[in-house]
């Protein structure tokens, strides 16, 4: 396998750079240190008048949705340009990619019309979606949920609560996983559903996070200063607004999680960390010491360098599978386990690396980096169960990937 760019996806990443280098201005990085959403500016009504603006630049240069369908708004381009693409302006806190957008769901699963529908607006930025899966007794189980879809003539009546919503109060849509039949195994009664937010009997209640206060700054993995919990009063939809077929909704959603680890920004997640302090360390002298020349944090970081390319070449491989058609089953759960379990490594050894100063938060005069490196520590194991805890992707692995039986 040759794992290096081709000439043509190397003069690709060096125009992004260009574009950024150009159009990160003083007032969009101002507008978007003020948003503070999480790891990148992402679609949807959080974005301001100087960030649209940029989008529109991006969108013009046709660098959105680049592997997508044309006749979905897309430019039928291959994954490996995307990823270039998406890494540069993730970078950047610039999330132009679809991962989590429900987007690679709705290509595998949907009718022609949701796929008409949603997926140019998601490419766009018109809509975005929240997800609801997480609810206050089903976490890490995520096939206990309780929250209930009935079927009633053409539409279907929603009850009940999901917990940990984050972009409910600023997306346009909701990705709805709820319980369509209760008489059957949990995991064959559910189904999904696609609907605006502004559906009457939907509310949305804010969960602010150890983010808050002080405001993580841009930069921050897993720094959103607010979550969610949103509940779901006789809400009425539409029965097209069923995804895939009725009581199948696990099976689309796992497929649609997985899909939704393929790519750049979900890579440097867990690897920027490992870029920041390299970068930290190379740049840093205090009274005439530098960090790199400390042997102990030179072997430190050299090790988990190496570890950060595991990670990179697991998405390569998973691209890699997607791109030519291939069977992909355990790889993303694999991808899940590693990059996650690796982000904690290097946020603990980064702590240790810095002392004490190392842990003031945004805010204080004597913070390192603006005090990024202690919110990544106060958000770092979040990764672990984020889209699926750590344990449960474990599991997967022993079973899609070994052939092991349940335990």
């Amino acid at each position: 396998m040759d794992f290096g760019f081709t000439p043509e996806q190397e003069a690709l990443r060096r125009d992004v750079q260009a574009f950024i280098a150009e159009n990160l201005t003083p007032e969009v990085l101002a507008e978007m240190d003020g948003l503070s959403e999480g790891f990148g500016v992402r679609p949807g009504r959080a974005r301001g008048g100087h960030v649209e603006k940029l989008f529109a630049k991006i969108g013009a240069r046709g660098w959105l949705g680049i592997s997508y369908p044309k006749e979905y708004g897309g430019r039928d381009g291959d994954r490996i340009s995307q990823y270039i693409v998406e890494e540069e302006f993730a970078r950047a806190d610039i999330a132009v990619g679809l991962g989590g957008s429900g987007g690679p769901a709705i290509l595998a699963a949907g009718t022609e019309e949701q796929k008409r529908h949603f997926v140019p607006k998601l490419i766009s930025g018109e809509y975005s979606f929240a997800l609801g899966f997480t609810e206050p007794h089903a976490g890490a189980d995520l096939a206990s949920l309780q929250c209930r879809a009935v079927r009633d003539g053409d539409e279907y009546v929603i009850n009940g609560q999901k917990m940990y919503t984050s972009a409910a109060h600023v997306a346009t849509h909701m990705y709805l996983m709820a319980r369509t039949n209760p008489n059957v195994p949990k995991h064959r009664g559910i189904s999904i559903f696609l609907f605006p937010m502004d559906t009457p009997g939907v509310t949305v209640r804010p969960l602010w996070t150890i983010q808050n206060d002080p405001r993580a700054p841009i930069g921050t993995t897993y720094g959103t200063p607010r979550t969610n919990e949103t509940f779901f009063d006789d809400v009425r939809i539409p029965a097209s607004a069923l995804l895939g077929r009725e009581n199948e909704g696990w099976k689309v959603g796992a497929m649609g999680l997985n899909l939704d680890r393929v790519g750049a920004a979900r890579y440097l997640i867990s690897v920027r960390r490992d870029e920041d302090i390299v970068n930290f360390t190379k740049s840093t002298r205090f009274d005439g010491y530098s960090p790199a020349q400390d042997p102990a944090i030179r072997d430190k970081i050299a090790e988990l360098w190496i570890e950060a390319q595991v990670c990179r070449l697991m998405t390569m491989r998973s691209m890699s599978i997607v791109e030519h058609g291939g069977n992909f089953t355990y790889e993303g759960s694999a991808e899940k386990v590693w990059a996650p379990e690796h982000g904690v490594r290097t946020t603990e050894a980064i702590a240790q690396m810095l002392g004490p100063y190392g842990q003031l938060l945004n805010g204080s005069p004597a913070a390192v980096e603006r005090g990024v490196f202690a919110h990544n520590l106060m958000g770092s194991f979040q990764s672990g169960i984020n889209h699926g805890s750590v344990q449960v992707m474990h599991d997967q692995v022993a079973r899609r990937g070994l052939d092991m039986p349940r335990s």
